[in-house]
């Protein structure tokens, strides 16, 4: 059974689509080999020897609501680092009810268990919707993955068409999520302005009317993980990234020093990561890393990617404040929707052909 993709080709402004596989369906079939538009060659594919033991920054956001000046500065120095060297870091005590955390979980699983007919009604459309994007050509290797991506700020840019009613209360409980979602967002750009020592507003008020986008992932088990990658190698495209992922299973990887890091869920926590727009308003004190999804032989994999990024008609560029002969503008600026054009006019591939157009060359 197959799905849609869809690619936006820049230079008219029109949009291609193609048909592409459900992985849910391939792994009801009990494959004995992969499809050979899934395998990678063998420079992309994830190692099979062990990582090099490396843990991402924890973040007790619990620290910054204490009444010692000493431990928030601490924290707030040690916020800084993570972003700054790592580009991620994990979220605890960050003050997400954990009940609805969980029945996030919950019903995006009751949307993968949907009859396919069923989800096949929310048919992916421009950038929304169930199937896959950065799909460039009919010959492209495919990740491992099934998505379901929805506009859920403004409430006025949300179509309302692709989201899901036969799932229990799934819009109630999104709508609820994407507004905590959002003021634990703007809490950790306020506190990323003042650690670069700006007012603690500067940045989310660069970064204009933010919007937020949400992509459900779903990693069915491969019988060859050696072979695939749930999410090609790419960074973020907001400010940031909120990640709510599985407790028991590792998939999520980043790009630390050249070598690929797990990241070990810690459960209840979020995964933060630095998106390009950020990087850009930072003139580069905080960094878009690359990171990419790995899957598993044995077990099925969720996670819940919520991006906080500027609107399309937001002009971006590095803060004032944090250019001098010391450090020089980095980036050009450049309204967002050109970014995007650019984005989604190709497949994932790192960090090429996204925030490089913006760079000002030394």
């Amino acid at each position: 059974m197959y799905n849609s993709a869809l690619v936006f080709n820049p230079s008219d402004g029109t949009s291609k689509m193609f048909s592409v596989p459900i992985v849910q369906e391939l792994t009801s079939q009990n494959l004995q080999s992969l499809p050979e538009r899934y395998i990678r060659s063998e420079k992309e594919r994830p190692n099979t020897f062990p990582p090099r033991h490396l843990d991402i920054p924890i973040i007790d956001m619990g620290m910054f609501l204490r009444d010692s000046d000493l431990c928030r500065q601490k924290e707030l120095e040690k916020l800084g680092t993570a972003c700054q060297q790592w580009g991620f870091f994990q979220a605890v005590n960050h003050g997400i009810p954990l009940s609805l955390t969980e029945r996030m979980k919950v019903i995006v699983r009751e949307f993968i268990q949907l009859p396919l007919e069923e989800k096949l009604k929310y048919k992916i459309q421009e950038i929304e919707g169930y199937g896959q994007s950065f799909v460039a050509s009919d010959d492209q290797i495919l990740d491992w993955a099934d998505i379901m991506s929805l506009t859920t700020q403004p409430t006025e840019n949300k179509k309302m068409d692709f989201w899901p009613t036969k799932a229990s209360d799934f819009i109630e409980t999104v709508d609820q999520y994407a507004l905590e979602i959002q003021k634990f967002g703007n809490t950790v750009l306020c506190l990323l302005s003042e650690n670069a020592g700006l007012k603690p507003d500067h940045f989310t008020n660069m970064s204009g009317k933010m919007t937020q986008f949400m992509r459900m992932n779903y990693y069915p088990p491969c019988p060859r993980p050696d072979l695939v990658l749930g999410v090609s190698p790419h960074s973020d495209t907001g400010c940031l990234t909120v990640l709510l992922q599985d407790d028991e299973t590792v998939g999520l990887q980043i790009c630390k020093d050249g070598e690929w890091v797990p990241v070990q869920p810690i459960p209840g926590a979020l995964v933060i990561n630095i998106g390009d727009m950020l990087e850009v308003i930072s003139n580069g004190i905080y960094k878009s890393i690359e990171h990419r999804a790995v899957t598993n032989m044995d077990r099925d994999r969720i996670s819940i990617a919520m991006f906080l990024s500027p609107s399309g008609e937001t002009e971006v560029g590095p803060a004032p404040e944090l250019i001098d002969e010391l450090h020089p503008c980095q980036y050009r600026r450049f309204i967002r929707a050109d970014y995007l054009q650019n984005l989604y006019s190709g497949k994932l591939d790192g960090k090429k052909n996204k925030i490089e157009f913006a760079k000002i060359k030394s």
